[in-house]
């Protein structure tokens, strides 16, 4: 079983989305385990700060070290430690099936302008973005990763074996999909895929699929 730890200073916002679809589905077979920790619970002020002004001065502030710090530990979790930020690598499909593949995944969720660089470089093993653009916290970050990793797990999807032909599984885009009617508004099917011959049908999704990427990623 995965063991999901998120830290963040706004728990409530993961209670829903985890309720729902293939989440849920995973940790009803078992397959996951969801923990939601408030960071706010590691300070030891009255006010339970959790940021501070930039050293060097400039505006925002900064998430303090310390509370990330004691919540991971307290959690005792093995690798990996996901910290979210838009300075991180891209996160990808074979990140999502090598933290499938562990024991424990810990996210931890920044706000603010920044969190302090300590936790990055003497806490988390890995810092991944989502892409080239800033979100107003971590949090909808940390729920795009927490998806597309436990989706990956047994029970979670009603077919497992559609995932193997998914966007992304071998570093690819995949080929197009349709379903009935065959026309839509004068918009036909493509053809083959009515045929009922198998080895066209794949043959064509593999020209579909390759072309795709190098249309749109510039790789064959």
């Amino acid at each position: 079983m995965l063991r999901v730890n998120i830290v963040t200073i706004f728990p409530e916002f993961f209670g829903p989305p985890l309720s729902l679809s293939i989440p849920a589905r995973a940790a009803q077979a078992g397959s996951v385990q969801y923990r939601v920790i408030d960071l706010r619970d590691f300070t030891h002020d009255r006010h339970r700060t959790v940021d501070d002004y930039p050293y060097g001065g400039g505006p925002g502030m900064v998430m303090k070290p310390e509370p990330f710090f004691e919540a991971v530990e307290t959690l005792a979790v093995s690798p990996p430690i996901v910290l979210v930020s838009a300075r991180g690598a891209p996160f990808t499909q074979a990140d999502a099936r090598r933290y499938a593949a562990g024991e424990d995944l810990t996210i931890l969720c920044g706000h603010y302008k920044d969190v302090d660089q300590r936790v990055a470089d003497h806490l988390a093993t890995d810092e991944v973005s989502l892409g080239p653009f800033v979100l107003s916290g971590g949090e909808p970050a940390a729920l795009a990763i927490i998806d597309a990793t436990v989706r990956l797990l047994a029970g979670a999807m009603s077919d497992h074996e559609s995932a193997y032909t998914d966007s992304h599984w071998e570093d690819g885009l995949s080929a197009p999909s349709y379903t009935r009617p065959p026309v839509f508004r004068g918009f036909a099917v493509p053809e083959v895929l009515l045929s009922g011959d198998h080895a066209r049908i794949a043959a064509w999704r593999r020209a579909e699929a390759a072309r795709l990427t190098e249309q749109r990623r510039g790789q064959p």
